[in-house]
């Protein structure tokens, strides 16, 4: 059964038109799979962005990253801050998994590069995380290597959103958050493009939530009768941008950055225990792992082009917050405390 999407309640975030799925698989050769572990201790999981269909290490792809708040534990980003480039699939993940998915990926680009007979000597997983211990037994680290294999095994274009995978335990603006994923398609010159956005949703105060321009989390905070005067913006968000534009990985940086203006539409402040984390990669100008010239060339757009980029960026990823918490169930910290899901107070939008 199809979920039903923001959009689904009449909330249409921002101007441009989304793609066919309108995730972040929109952008072409990208595809996205879960594993979701559900049991007595844990609810939590892995979630695998899959760039492309051919191995990423022998042709990488440009790609940035942006630490708005570095409260948070993720692997590989100082290299594609040197670099500009991604090798591997993208995995996300609970806080204290994050090394045992980083060590999975390895296995699975030793494993991709034996079989396509390509020499792998060094390797930079990229793996994102929040920290999903309300819902989660964390400490017991769930994720294993067969479930990260598992994820990319699953991986399709029309990937379920919500509590599953990476945001099977994950807590945003005090309901329950998840994975959640939008696109827009925009042309340039004759030609169109594709950018798309995935979060894992997992940061925020209930007081500040606001969808599409109206503040609801006070009215929310009546309803459930939340008297909590502690309430503080933590727990992270990652934020993964796709693109088939023609950009440089500083341009992409650019691009990246823009996803703030959809966290802060949101009603975000960027608390100190947030960690907001954004990587971005464009499937154009892939980098050659053995060159035919020392001497490479590649095309991309002219800075004064980026304006759609821009405003493309910070609508996926208000909406892709948004989905990610209309789509997920409502559900019980540890503690058997009710955690509610954003459908049961739709009547607010």
């Amino acid at each position: 059964m199809k979920q039903k999407t923001i959009r689904d309640y009449d909330i249409i975030i921002g101007e441009m038109q989304p793609g066919y799925y309108n995730m972040i698989t929109d952008v072409p050769g990208v595809k996205v799979g879960h594993c979701t572990i559900k049991n007595d201790k844990h609810q939590t999981g892995v979630t695998v962005i899959l760039p492309k269909e051919e191995n990423t290490f022998v042709s990488a792809l440009p790609a940035a990253c942006f630490v708005w708040n570095g409260f948070g534990k993720t692997l590989g980003l100082m290299q594609i801050e040197e670099l500009g480039k991604l090798e591997t699939p993208i995995a996300l993940t609970n806080t204290l998994n994050v090394g045992l998915v980083h060590d999975a990926l390895v296995e699975y680009m030793v494993q991709r590069c034996e079989k396509d007979g390509v020499t792998m000597h060094s390797i930079n997983p990229v793996v994102g995380e929040c920290n999903d211990c309300d819902i989660n037994d964390i400490l017991h680290r769930a994720v294993k290597e067969e479930h990260v294999f598992t994820a990319i095994n699953a991986a399709v274009e029309d990937f379920e959103m919500g509590d599953v995978g990476a945001g099977s335990g994950t807590i945003c603006h005090y309901l329950k958050g998840g994975i959640g994923s939008a696109s827009r398609v925009m042309e340039i010159e004759g030609k169109t493009y594709t950018l798309g956005v995935l979060v894992q949703s997992n940061y925020g105060r209930m007081n500040d939530f606001t969808v599409n321009g109206k503040r609801i989390g006070p009215e929310i905070e009546k309803r459930i009768a939340l008297a909590d005067c502690t309430q503080v913006d933590k727990g992270s968000i990652m934020m993964v941008l796709a693109t088939d534009l023609p950009l440089s990985d500083r341009q992409l940086k650019r691009v990246i950055k823009r996803m703030s203006v959809g966290l802060a539409r949101l009603g975000s402040y960027v608390g100190h225990g947030s960690g907001e984390v954004m990587i971005g990669f464009t499937t154009a100008n892939p980098i050659a792992f053995k060159p035919q010239s020392q001497v490479v060339s590649q095309q991309i757009l002219c800075e004064d082009s980026l304006n759609e980029p821009f405003r493309a960026a910070a609508e996926c990823c208000e909406e892709a917050v948004l989905n990610s918490m209309i789509t997920a169930t409502a559900a019980k910290t540890r503690e058997g405390k009710r955690v509610h899901s954003l459908s049961e107070f739709a009547d607010l939008f």
